[in-house]
């Protein structure tokens, strides 16, 4: 556009357009085909309608979401303690948004439908691909209900109003409320993923409640109608529902000592709390409140997977739309030869990230009906949480790149991914933490191991590349004296062999050759743009396009 200002020192020229309004379902190749894979396909309607909002008005949302941080009001204006969490409206709007198309009670609601489960991760995957913020209360609301039915006159109470559609920020007693959100508070600051050391006590009363005292270091998500906390008890650990208000509807004893100033996740609270006699109710049994939370913990990293995945689904169409729309040295970016090796390997490693998660959410879906899916779902989680949740920093950080010194400013998504980009793999257990579990679950329960080498052999044959890596990931267990010291390299081969063979089988075979020669076949080099020549280039690159 040429400017008529006679002092005028340039025209703007050569800059892209903002990405428009997309639908990021019909959008997106690689999650229609593994959602339908997987047996999730029947929910297209409700996720093409989700995916028009996405890629549509709730962009907009989660840029003024994150923009304006939650304050926390400890007073009101008399000096009463309210504990009180203010979020911007957007925020609220994300939330009912997420909550009127199911992000925290499809699943549920349509239990007894196969690839339930795995439809409501596409939700999922697509609503962080706006806003982030907004799945740490959803993760933990969906999550929490396999630990609430092991406490029937919680869940009868509690369950249909955390599935629900209907989204109420109001602070009120969840008697008075259709629908409700529920968090989380597990760490303490002697402890952190070390929660058997928690200090935290709690007291029975008369009334078959009990009376929390302690604190907690990470609270999520304070403005939830309830949390899931443990505690110590005469039995020992312990799993409590603690309301966020009593059942006489006075305000419980949670006092919120501040909000963590945190690096990323802007739009979402999170909370140091102190607990002064607060109302809680056993759930589960005494003693046995690792036990009893654990399904809640795998579930939410599935979601760290999703979250993750997500991010670099959004951080590849950013990096794509901008390059196909700037011009270097006489030629767009994207036809640039380079930057088409790393617009496609980041295409790559988001295909492969994202087939896996739709994979792993198939096996939580089918774990109730079929014994190699439980075992699969309860080591391929830790595996998949590690290596995606990994990923992804570097992965958005070269995305970002691609777009050079405007990926660095605030007026473009790509610094808020990038500062979200590390929380998944802290969140639910450090990388450490996911591959000492894997070493557990492979030592505990040899069904797990059968599970995850049965699955990975079911591609056996299809490629030299990934039949060298099954051997070899084999023998990686052999020296079982320096296992746990090697557990982060043999983590990451198992993740890469898995991949592998869900790509094998999904039918792509271009893009499944790509990535066994890439990842397995030692033809790669350490950063993103270093595939073979030979690679499968424009395939990939189209198939992760949104048309400007």
């Amino acid at each position: 556009m040429t400017n008529s200002n006679p002092f005028a020192t340039h025209d703007v020229e050569n800059q892209p357009v903002a990405l428009g309004n997309y639908n990021s379902w019909s959008t997106d190749t690689a999650l229609r085909e593994a959602v339908v894979r997987e047996g999730g396909g029947w929910a297209d309607d409700q996720l093409s309608e989700f995916g028009a909002l996405v890629g549509g008005e709730l962009v907009a949302e989660g840029f003024a979401a994150n923009e304006n941080k939650p304050k926390l009001k400890t007073f009101d204006r008399y000096g009463r303690r309210i504990d009180e969490v203010e979020f911007h409206p957007s925020y609220h709007r994300l939330m009912a948004a997420a909550m009127r198309h199911g992000m925290n009670g499809f699943a549920w609601r349509n239990e007894n439908r196969e690839g339930a489960h795995v439809a409501r991760a596409a939700i999922m995957y697509m609503g962080g691909q706006a806003d982030a913020g907004t799945q740490c209360p959803m993760s933990m609301t969906y999550a929490a209900i396999p630990a609430l039915r092991q406490a029937p006159k919680l869940a009868e109470k509690w369950i249909p109003k955390l599935i629900s559609a209907d989204y109420d920020p109001r602070p009120l007693p969840m008697e008075q409320k259709t629908g409700c959100t529920i968090g989380m508070g597990m760490t303490e600051k002697q402890g952190g993923s070390d929660v058997r050391t928690n200090t935290t006590r709690a007291t029975a009363r008369p009334d078959g409640g009990y009376d929390l005292v302690g604190h907690k270091w990470f609270f999520s998500a304070p403005m939830c109608d309830a949390h899931l906390v443990l505690a110590q008890t005469d039995g020992g650990l312990s799993c409590f529902l603690v309301p966020r208000f009593k059942p006489d509807g006075s305000k419980n004893a949670i006092e919120i000592q501040r909000l963590k100033d945190k690096l990323g996740d802007w739009s979402n609270a999170s909370s140091e709390v102190e607990f002064c006699g607060a109302y809680g109710e056993l759930v589960g049994k005494e003693g046995r409140g690792v036990p009893t939370i654990i399904e809640m913990v795998s579930l939410t990293r599935l979601d760290c997977m999703i979250g993750s995945s997500a991010q670099m689904r959004q951080a590849t169409l950013q990096a794509i739309h901008h390059t196909q729309q700037r011009r270097a040295f006489g030629k767009l970016l994207a036809d640039q030869p380079l930057m088409r090796n790393v617009l496609a390997d980041l295409a790559l490693e988001s295909e492969a990230a994202v087939a896996m998660t739709m994979r792993i959410a198939r096996a939580v879906d089918s774990g109730g009906r079929d014994a190699h899916e439980m075992a699969l779902a309860r080591i391929a989680t830790g595996i998949g949480k590690y290596w995606i949740c990994k990923r992804t920093p570097a992965h958005v950080n070269e995305a970002q790149e691609c777009l050079g010194g405007i990926g660095y400013v605030e007026e473009t998504i790509m610094p808020r991914l990038y500062r979200q980009a590390p929380l998944n793999s802290i969140w639910e257990g450090s990388g450490n933490v996911q591959c000492l579990d894997v070493l557990r679950a492979l030592n505990r329960d040899p069904e797990t191991r059968d599970a995850l080498f049965t699955e990975m052999h079911a591609a056996s044959g299809s490629n030299p590349h990934f039949d060298a890596a099954i051997t070899e990931v084999a023998a990686l267990f052999d020296d079982t004296a320096t296992l746990e010291y090697r557990s982060r390299h043999v983590v990451e081969r198992l993740a890469l062999t898995l991949q592998a063979s869900i790509l094998l089988r999904a039918g792509d075979e271009a893009i499944a050759a790509a990535f066994c020669s890439s990842r397995l076949g030692g033809r790669h080099g350490l950063v993103f743009g270093t595939l073979d020549p030979d690679a499968p280039v424009d395939h990939l690159i189209e198939r992760a396009t949104v048309a400007a």
